[in-house]
């Protein structure tokens, strides 16, 4: 009967360890095709949008210098 108890015991804690890792190695495989890359693209694109804010300043300062 014990024989039974520990071999249930021991598949029932492999499976749940397979899950677990499964469940861990899916996290970080979603970190890295997913968050870090829209990280990028979001630093990317405030960069481009404070380079086109800092352009269309510079335009305005020089056609205020015009007039």
């Amino acid at each position: 009967m014990s024989n039974v108890v520990a071999l249930v015991y021991y598949g029932g804690m492999t499976v749940l360890f397979f899950f677990w890792a499964y469940g861990i190695v899916s996290f970080l495989l979603d970190v890295k095709n997913k968050l870090i890359p829209g990280i990028r693209d979001y630093r990317a694109g405030r960069k481009r949008l404070k380079e086109e804010a800092e352009k269309e300043e510079e335009r305005e300062s020089r056609e205020r210098q015009l007039y």
